[in-house]
């Protein structure tokens, strides 16, 4: 079948006068052909082909539960997970089938990217991600960071979002990163920011003291732009769409493992905007050394109350003293480093014990009532005992004799 314009080429030569024959040559076509398409212009209508079965047929349902259901339309998340149920097909008919699923995408203003030098900024940022248990929904918090030159990213997953745990997450983040940049942008958020007096941050005093500390300046982003901090605005977006969407876990510490896995993948594939591998790139950031031990520590307590019966609730979670410390009432000071929890009374450790990921557990210690009295011993100690006596007796003497003992001559009044 000829190509509708070269069926419109045949009809303008026979409208200048050519013959059929001088339009076959001139067109390369038989003059059968020829003579076909000008008594039939209609012709070049092509009948729908029928349609062919494909590969992906078999899962075309399974591929809708997933966008209706997780809400996942990452193209890449859908194949891996097809390859694990037997899919053989390939990427392309993949997409063609998921992009009409996918919601319409509103239009905006193009935004100018800004790029850093090497070493200069890291951008983090929270996220709300939600789950489901026995029907009932929950949330975690994700910690997002990301270097500016490179591209690398960091993921945790917490239970909160405030002040403490935020200083905590970014201690991971440098950690994992392998050193501290010069500046580290935000945006509004309570954790760091409190209010903005003439148009300058006044920060949160913890957040300030921790950023002083390990020398790294704060900047905060204006108000209603978040393409300011575009890149991990971007990498949120594609954690809840690449990693979260139908993401199956046992509890905290799996989900963790899990997101730590996926960042090694996303950080050893080429960047599409710098055209290199994240991983490759994070050597020429020249990050600035970590800081000693104490810089962290001292950010990385929270003080707790000790229960009256010996427990200390941190992330929800209620741990056990030892009794002998007697800390009952008391506050302590709770570190969490590298998924240990450690107990400080007065500047020393008293306790350490592996932190539990499972909100609403507790977790005794096995000497914590070890020296406590129990209620019969109680009953049997001796109380306190007063004792009664008399009063002694008091001798009576007459005035004189202490005027006498003080030198002191009575004197008679006479009335007249």
């Amino acid at each position: 079948m000829l190509r509708s314009q070269t069926v419109n080429t045949i009809h303008d030569l026979h409208a200048q006068g050519k013959s059929i024959q001088e339009i076959a040559q001139q067109l390369g076509i038989s003059r059968t052909t020829t003579r076909k398409y000008l008594k039939h212009p209609e012709a070049v209508i092509r009948k729908p082909r029928s349609k062919q079965p494909s590969k992906l047929d078999p899962f075309h349902e399974q591929i809708r539960q997933w966008v209706m259901e997780d809400h996942c339309t990452n193209c890449e998340v859908l194949f891996e997970r097809l390859q694990k149920v037997g899919y053989t097909g390939g990427m392309s008919i993949l997409k063609a089938y998921v992009h009409p699923l996918r919601p319409a995408v509103a239009g905006h203003a193009p935004v100018q990217r800004y790029e850093t030098k090497p070493g200069e900024q890291v951008q983090f940022d929270w996220g709300e991600f939600v789950y489901e248990h026995d029907g009932i929904s929950h949330k975690f918090y994700g910690f997002v960071a990301i270097l500016g030159y490179s591209r690398m990213r960091f993921v945790t997953f917490v239970k909160r979002c405030d002040t403490p745990t935020l200083i905590r997450c970014l201690m991971e983040a440098f950690e994992s990163f392998g050193g501290l940049t010069k500046t580290a942008l935000t945006d509004r958020m309570k954790s760091v920011l409190l209010e903005m007096e003439d148009n300058k941050p006044r920060w949160n005093p913890r957040f300030a003291d921790f950023m002083v500390s390990i020398a790294v300046v704060a900047r905060v982003c204006k108000a209603y732009t978040p393409q300011t901090k575009g890149k991990v605005e971007r990498t949120v977006s594609h954690v809840k769409k690449s990693f979260w969407a139908g993401v199956v876990f046992t509890d905290l510490d799996d989900l963790n493992r899990q997101a730590y896995r996926w960042c090694e993948r996303i950080n050893a594939r080429v960047h599409r905007t710098t055209h290199a591998r994240p991983i490759d790139r994070l050597a020429q950031e020249q990050l600035r050394s970590l800081p000693e031990a104490f810089a962290w520590e001292r950010f990385a307590s929270e003080e707790r109350k000790v229960t009256w019966d010996g427990y200390v609730s941190y992330d929800g979670v209620l741990y056990g003293l030892p009794g002998a410390l007697e800390l009952a009432g008391r506050f302590v000071q709770v570190r969490e480093r590298k998924g240990l929890v450690s107990f400080w009374s007065a500047g020393v450790q008293v306790f350490e014990t592996a932190k539990r990921p499972r909100s609403q557990d507790s977790v005794p210690h096995a000497e914590q009532w070890s020296m406590v009295a129990s209620v019969s011993e109680i009953r049997r100690m001796p109380v306190p005992v007063g004792h009664l006596q008399q009063a002694p007796e008091v001798e009576r003497r007459s005035l004189q004799e202490y005027d006498q003992y003080c030198g002191v001559e009575a004197v008679k009044e006479v009335l007249a």
